[in-house]
């Protein structure tokens, strides 16, 4: 295969060219997700990461943990945006709307712009993602309505989707994967 890269700056790697560690970390990954997508394409090259990455990924599949699609996409818009990474906020730009996001609040939010929302919980999300996407302090108040509203499980969901799509989002932008890339077929 040529070395010229096949998404954004990175060469995918064919399966027949990967090492038997490699060829685990992507069975597992297509095991957990059922698919290679965004930067797992990347991930696959680190057996290891792809070995932890599928499943912990597959967590935030819908129905699997306890936000809903909407909650999801507006954390996810967030910090997707934050890092300036065109792939991830494309895509979630996209979700986002179909989750039934109004386009106002969908775009207000990957242009950093404040926008608020009549409802409490994704109110509440919108403002825990927008303050640690910006390395804030967490005020009281926040945390407190937080709790109420989300309870810890969904706080912690909130926190490590958002640190998933970081990773995510940080992986796409440095390999410069752009809008709409395919990658190999497989």
């Amino acid at each position: 295969m040529s070395e010229q890269p096949t998404f954004g700056r990175y060469r995918e790697l064919p399966y027949d060219e990967m090492t038997p560690e490699q060829q685990e970390g992507y069975n597992a990954m297509i095991e957990s997700r059922g698919r290679l997508p965004g930067p797992t394409k990347i991930w696959v090259h680190n057996p290891k990461l792809a070995k932890v990455a599928g499943p912990f990924g597959a967590h935030f599949n819908p129905g699997r943990y306890s936000l809903t699609e909407r909650e999801r996409e507006i954390a996810v818009c967030v910090v997707t945006s934050r890092w300036h990474a065109a792939y991830p906020t494309a895509a979630h730009e996209r979700r986002a709307k179909e989750v039934g996001l109004p386009a106002d609040k969908v775009e207000a939010i990957l242009c950093g712009l404040p926008t608020s929302f009549d409802d409490e919980r994704e109110q509440i999300v919108y403002e825990m993602a927008t303050t640690l996407a910006s390395a804030r302090w967490v005020p009281k108040g926040l945390y407190d309505r937080a709790v109420k509203a989300l309870d810890h499980v969904g706080i912690t969901d909130v926190i490590t989707l958002m640190g998933h799509y970081t990773s995510v989002a940080m992986t796409l932008a440095f390999y410069d994967v752009p809008v709409g890339a395919t990658g190999l077929e497989r």
